[in-house]
């Protein structure tokens, strides 16, 4: 429950095939506040169509975001709404989230974990969180508030690049548009499951992340030369990323005897990205030889004494 009560939600059932249409539909008939819709699942690669779909279903001046894992702390609303409504010129505000186990029985790391610039935090002046969003999403999706006029001056929500994610290509633009508000303290929790997206697709994403952090540079050269970064610092961040994430999954495939799967990443690891991390690419070609041999490594590795070849 939100302290905040002048709110309303648009549920977007897209063809799930649990209870979750039948306990929407209940919740709506007890408070019309909540509205439900249903469309055809189009899949997490068109998620901004989904978004947008329910952007265009709304009334609000302000638009958040809550994913059907992710949980909200009850004065979340109250706080965001207060806070831009001092300031007319923010586009956005957002703030601290936990990662939680499934059960939100347990709290993991309050994000983000790194401490940032204050100038980054409230993107003030107007850019200077580009910096950072070029490289990585350091704003918690589930946190995030936004004036619903600037997200439609973007055209709504922004998907690019095969990536199964809105936020980041979405706040990138918005550093652009005016300045954040950030509000130092949690306003939510998201659950972390083992075989979620963000996990299996890791190696791919960065591959998405690296096309939309370059996208960006060149449609912003100027401001990115003022503010020091270059694009030799984007490729030299995403290809060292590349190869350790392309070595991880490797591994990743390796423990589960997809030996095709594991040669591949391995190789993309060892002869993409230049010469970048050096003993990353060592560890890929081990890797890709118990992977042509068909070998278990972690059983290896517990037999010369480490627990485990990471």
């Amino acid at each position: 429950d939100q302290t905040y009560t002048n709110w309303e939600m648009i549920i977007v059932d897209d063809g799930s095939t649990d209870n979750t249409f039948t306990i929407a539909q209940t919740a709506a008939a007890s408070d019309d506040r909540i509205k439900v819709f249903t469309q055809k699942n189009v899949g997490i690669f068109r998620l901004g169509e989904t978004y947008n779909f329910a952007l265009a279903q709304s009334k609000g001046e302000y638009i958040a975001v809550l994913e059907g894992d992710d949980v909200w702390l009850p004065e979340k609303l109250q706080w965001q709404v207060e806070a831009m409504e001092t300031n007319k010129n923010v586009v956005l505000s957002w703030g601290k989230a936990f990662s939680s186990s499934a059960d939100l029985a347990e709290d993991y790391d309050l994000h983000p974990v790194k401490e940032r610039d204050e100038a980054i935090l409230s993107n003030s002046p107007v850019g200077s969180a580009a910096n950072a969003l070029i490289f990585s999403c350091f704003i918690p999706a589930l946190t995030v508030m936004v004036r619903r006029s600037s997200l439609e001056s973007l055209g709504g929500f922004i998907q690019n690049f095969h990536l199964p994610l809105v936020d980041l290509p979405t706040w990138q633009q918005l550093s652009l548009k005016g300045e954040f508000i950030y509000i130092p303290r949690p306003l939510g929790k998201w659950r972390i499951y083992p075989n979620q997206v963000t996990k299996t697709y890791t190696a791919e994403m960065a591959e998405g992340f690296y096309k939309l952090g370059l996208d960006f540079y060149e449609r912003n050269e100027s401001l990115f030369e003022t503010n020091g970064v270059t694009k030799s610092d984007i490729d030299r961040y995403f290809k060292k990323l590349l190869v350790i994430n392309y070595s991880r999954a490797g591994r990743y495939k390796l423990i589960r005897k997809d030996f095709k799967g594991a040669r591949k990443s391995y190789s993309k690891s060892i002869f993409r990205f230049g010469w970048n991390e050096p003993l990353w690419k060592l560890r890929s070609a081990i890797g890709l030889i118990f992977s042509v041999f068909k070998k278990d490594i972690e059983g290896f590795t517990k037999k010369i004494g480490r627990v485990s070849y990471k």
